[in-house]
This record gives C-alpha cells, sequence and structure tokens, in this order.
C-alpha cells in the first residue's frame, strides 16, 4: 500500500484541506473538517504506485446504432418498479436514503423476498443488524419463505469476495455507511470511507451485471449523509419520504439513469409490512372538512402520476409583535412571496396574523403549480369563507399577480374528475370542460379573490 499522508476532509462535501480551519471553503459548513489519512486514491484495486499499466482499447459506436435496453429484474411490486421505471436495470448501483425507521430496510427485504420467489439470487448484507434481527422482521413480514441469503458484515473486502463466490443477482446493503475498507485508515462512514467502498461495490455491479441497492443514511437536513459524489457515482437515486404518524409512505425518484425521475411511489404501512396503494389521490384527501374555509386542493404531477392533495391554512387574529409563519410541506419563501402579492395586488393583508400552512397527510409539494392552491387556501382562511365544494386547483402565481399556466393540465383534471370534483380553477387557456368538469380560467390573482367574493376587511 502507498504512504498514506493526511489531509483535512470535510464530512459534509467531501473537499479535502491542507490545514484545518472551523469552516470548509468549499460548502461553507461549520466544523465539519476532519482529519483522515489518505491512501491510495483509487481503493482496494488502484494499481501500486511506481507500477506501469497497460493501456486498453476503447470501442466506439454511431449515435445511430440500436443498442438494446438494459435488462430488468422486476420486483413484483408495482409501485416500486413504477419508480424504478419498470423494474430493476441489471448492473445498476441505486442509493436510498431516507429518515431511521421510515421503512427503508422493510421495503427492501420485501423486494428481495418477492424476487428471490421467482428465481432471482438475492444477498441481503447488514452492518447495522445481526441475522436474526434480519429473520425476525422476515417473520413479522412473512417471507421467511423466500430464498434470501443474509449476512451481516461490515468489511468491503470479506463482502467483495463472499460475493464473487456466490454470484447474485441482486444485492442489498445496509448501510454504506457502515462499511469500512481496509486500504484506508479513515473511521467508518468518513467521507473518505464511504466514497470508496460505493467505487467498489459500484466497480462490482458494473463488471458482473449485478444490481446492487445501497441503503443511506440522511442527514438533519433530509440529504444523504456522505460526500455529494456519492449521488454521481451512482445510477439511481431515490428518497424514501414520510410521517411516522401517517399510514402511507412515498418513495421518490430524483435521479435515474434507466427511468424517469420525479417519479414517485406510494406505500401504505401496516401490520404486514408496505403495500402498494390502489389509489394514491385519496389518500392525501381529508372529505371530511369539505366544506371548511381555509382548504384547497391540489391537482399535482409526481412524474407522469397525477395526485391530489389538500392544502390547508389558518389566518389567526392581528396582534402586536412579530406574527409567526408555520408551514409544512411547503417552501417557506413562496409563502412569503404569496403574502406579499396578496398585500401588493389584492389588498389582503396578512402582516400582522399568524400563518399556518399545512398540506394534510405528509405529502410534499415541489412543483411551483401549488401556488393557486396555496392562495386559495390563505384567502379562503383569511375571509373565512370557502370556495365551492368539490374545487380543485393549480397554477403559477408571479409577483405581479398574474396566473401563469403550467404543464400536464388535461392529467390533472381527468385525475380530479375521476375522484369527483365538479369545478376547477386554473390558468387561463385551458378547455371549458372535461370529463364533465367545469373548468373557470383565471388569468390573475385578484380573479380567485372574487369567487369567495370577499375583501380585505
Amino acid at each position: 500500500m502507498a504512504k498514506s499522508t493526511t489531509a483535512y476532509v470535510c464530512q459534509s462535501c467531501g473537499a479535502a484541506h491542507g490545514k484545518w480551519s472551523g469552516r470548509c471553503e468549499a460548502c461553507g459548513a461549520w466544523n465539519s473538517l476532519i482529519e483522515e489519512a489518505v491512501g491510495t486514491p483509487g481503493g482496494l484495486e488502484a494499481p501500486k504506485t511506481g507500477t506501469k499499466t497497460r493501456a486498453g482499447t476503447v470501442d466506439f459506436s454511431p449515435l445511430d446504432s440500436a443498442e438494446p435496453p438494459p435488462p430488468r429484474l422486476s420486483t413484483g411490486i408495482d409501485e416500486l418498479d413504477r419508480v424504478f421505471g419498470g423494474g430493476i436495470a441489471r448492473s445498476s448501483a441505486v442509493l436510498v436514503g431516507g429518515d431511521p425507521g421510515i421503512g427503508k430496510s422493510t421495503l427492501l427485504l420485501q423486494a428481495a423476498a418477492s424476487m428471490a420467489k421467482t428465481g432471482v439470487k438475492c444477498v441481503y448484507i447488514s452492518g447495522e443488524e445481526a441475522v436474526s434481527q434480519i429473520q425476525g422482521r422476515a417473520r413479522r413480514l412473512g417471507v421467511t419463505n423466500a430464498p434470501v441469503q443474509l449476512a451481516a458484515e461490515t468489511d468491503l473486502r470479506s463482502i467483495l469476495k463472499a460475493l464473487k463466490a456466490s454470484s447474485p443477482e441482486l444485492i442489498v446493503i445496509d448501510s454504506v455507511q457502515t462499511l469500512w475498507s481496509d486500504s484506508l485508515e479513515a473511521a467508518p462512514g468518513s467521507v473518505a470511507q464511504v466514497r470508496a467502498c460505493a467505487q467498489e461495490l459500484t466497480r462490482f455491479a458494473k463488471k458482473t451485471g449485478a444490481a446492487v441497492i445501497l441503503v443511506g443514511h440522511v442527514t438533519k437536513d433530509g440529504q444523504i449523509a456522505g460526500p455529494r459524489v456519492l449521488e454521481h457515482m451512482v445510477d439511481a437515486v431515490f428518497y424514501f419520504e414520510g410521517e411516522r404518524g401517517h399510514q402511507f409512505r412515498i418513495l421518490r425518484s430524483v435521479k435515474n439513469r434507466f427511468g424517469p425521475t420525479d417519479e414517485i411511489g406510494v406505500f401504505e404501512m401496516g401490520e404486514l409490512g408496505l403495500t402498494p396503494a390502489r389509489d394514491p389521490s385519496a389518500l392525501f384527501l381529508a372529505g371530511s372538512e369539505a366544506e371548511a374555509s381555509g382548504r384547497a386542493v391540489f391537482a399535482a404531477m409526481e412524474g407522469s402520476r397525477p395526485v391530489l392533495a389538500e392544502v390547508q391554512a389558518l389566518a389567526g387574529q392581528e396582534a402586536a409583535g412579530n406574527p409567526r409563519r408555520s408551514i409544512v410541506g411547503w417552501d417557506s419563501a413562496r409563502l412569503s412571496m404569496l403574502l406579499a402579492v396578496f398585500d401588493a395586488r389584492c389588498g389582503l393583508r396578512f402582516g400582522m396574523r399568524d400563518v399556518y400552512l399545512s398540506v394534510t397527510g405528509g405529502y410534499r409539494i415541489a412543483e411551483p403549480a401549488g401556488d393557486l392552491a396555496a392562495a386559495a387556501a390563505l384567502a379562503s382562511a383569511l375571509l373565512d369563507k370557502p370556495f365551492p365544494s368539490g374545487s380543485v386547483f393549480f397554477g403559477e402565481v408571479a409577483l405581479s399577480g398574474a396566473i401563469r399556466p403550467v404543464g400536464r393540465i388535461e392529467p390533472r383534471l381527468r385525475e380530479a374528475a375521476r375522484l369527483g370534483f365538479s369545478r376547477a380553477f386554473v390558468p387561463g387557456g385551458a378547455p371549458d370542460t372535461v370529463d364533465g368538469m367545469a373548468v373557470h380560467g383565471l388569468s390573475r390573482l385578484q380573479d380567485l379573490v372574487d369567487v369567495l367574493g370577499g375583501d380585505s376587511g
């Protein structure tokens, strides 16, 4: 092994520094520099210093060549296959992150068991639990009859040796932060160890044709722990989201070289583990509060799937002091923008009122099309007047107060009509009716306030 030197490595972004400082110059994180030994950067199979290697040949293909698509391994779980883009691609490396206890290990054990029953050779390796603990979870899930091979190991060299001997088709590593390589002197979970271990496992997947799924821890900000290069090394990155108090979970695709991004899979947590949700839109709606003020239903698009979610708002009484702004499931910056537009363009003043806005069910709105639904909930809460029952909203609000068009209008409207909504408030230019549902085009935010027939009071 080459002679090791030391460097101060940022545990947030992976940048190496020659000397310690309180703040990382690359990402701005404070107190994140840890002294680590830096050895051969290539990992376990890097060539020794001073050795010569023979250059291989590179075969080029024309742009119009008909290359076959990568073969897929079906998980047997419809929602999971949807997120993967039709099944797990062979020779792929996948990174799955999520909060502790959200159900990552449960879902992957279920998927491995389902695939093993169809003849796929599956290996599940845990660095956090003993084999007996995994077997106990399998008994609770009712999948003990699946021929999944289990192991509890953290030594990367031992893991790779065992994998080469058994030649599995699917490998689950839970989690990548627990692995360590003896070619590095850094502690397990450090930036150097995570990067080296992920690189070796990705290389193994490309060489052998096996699909490797890496489970990753997340930071308090919700990002996968370790260097950002970790997400660039793998072929797909999925985040497992949800609130522990709710029965459903969302698997969201943020990167996928073999399928669509921004696709989601919705699962319900039950006594027998996670099951695919039959009607995701119905999970996010609270129909018992249909006539309440401060409520609006948003027609969102998640990849190719339309999903309806409910937005609720509450405006408190005016009081002295700093008003409170509490947001769950939406961007606080967009809320501040909407309140300013209401004040400047519509005369609705929230200035000294406490404002609370929540997307029910733990769903998170990420697209700008949610502006109009949030605005509808806020205006209804301030004026204490509900919108007509059976209303759905979507559209982007500009700083000028204009309602801007958004994409995929017709799929959103068809999903709302399927669930029994009778009217939609959308940007102008949409068809007048869709599947019997009346569609009202709005050009400015003031048009939305006029529907309520109110003013700032």
